[in-house]
Parts: C-alpha cells; sequence; structure tokens
C-alpha cells in the first residue's frame, strides 16, 4: 500500500521514517541547557547530551576568562541572552562570576555525575554542574 500524502517519497512505499530531530533542533537545545548552567549552576540531562555540553560550557568559559569584547559578542552568539533569573542575564553571569571564579583552572569545568535511568524511557540521566561548586 502507497503512503499516502507523504512528503518525503522515494519511492511507491514512501519514507517508512523521517528522523524529528534536525541539527538545528540539537543546536537550540544546546543553547538551552547550556543557558539553564550558567544560570542555575545545574542541570539534569541525558548521557547523549553530556558530551556535547561539557565541551560547549568549556569553550564558554574559556571565552569568558578572556573577558574581552570579541570573547563577550561570540559568547552571545551561544548563550540566550534574553533568559533572566534572579533579575541577572546568562551573559552577565558568565563574565562576571563563572569567568572569574576558573580563572586558576587550566580545564575542567563542568563535571558530570550519573544518576540512574529515567523512569518513563529509562534513558541515562546525569547531573552536569561546575567543578568547583
Amino acid at each position: 500500500m502507497a503512503a499516502q500524502g507523504r512528503k518525503n517519497v522515494h519511492g511507491k512505499a514512501g519514507v517508512r521514517f523521517k528522523a524529528g530531530y534536525t541539527a538545528s533542533k540539537n543546536k537550540a537545545m544546546l543553547r538551552n541547557v547550556v543557558t539553564d548552567l550558567i544560570l542555575s549552576g545545574e542541570v539534569k540531562v541525558t548521557s547523549g547530551v553530556v558530551k556535547e555540553l561539557k565541551s560547549l560550557a568549556d569553550h564558554l568559559v574559556t571565552l569568558a576568562k578572556r573577558g574581552d569584547l570579541h570573547a563577550r559578542r561570540l559568547a552571545a552568539q551561544v548563550v540566550r541572552t534574553n533568559v533572566e533569573k534572579d533579575g541577572k542575564n546568562a551573559l552577565t553571569v558568565l563574565f562576571s562570576e563563572i569567568g572569574p571564579r576558573m580563572k586558576d583552572r587550566k580545564g575542567g569545568y563542568t563535571k558530570a555525575y550519573k544518576l540512574g535511568l529515567r523512569r518513563g524511557d529509562s534513558a541515562e540521566v546525569c547531573l552536569v554542574r561546575w567543578s568547583d561548586l
């Protein structure tokens, strides 16, 4: 039976499965999660997200340690600037609190702790937080 009304048709039967998670959705999710990490200090994510999140967060801390205008503009491309917590912008928290706090460290700004399996789909959940907390 032919698949009717399908947009991505590659033959008589059509496409059986189309991945709903594109690169742009992945980038948007990482921007949201890293902004939440900056504002709250810790965030729970699945184990698949941890590697990308740690890499992005460590890069942003390196930019915050530089502290110049170009580094601030590069970080503003990633961090959500319209999100605030307790009246503080995520970019301001990154450059005024987290950057100076990590000035002595040469890397390894984030740490991930395995929490176990999520109840709904048994995905492994990890807690990512700043390593000096």
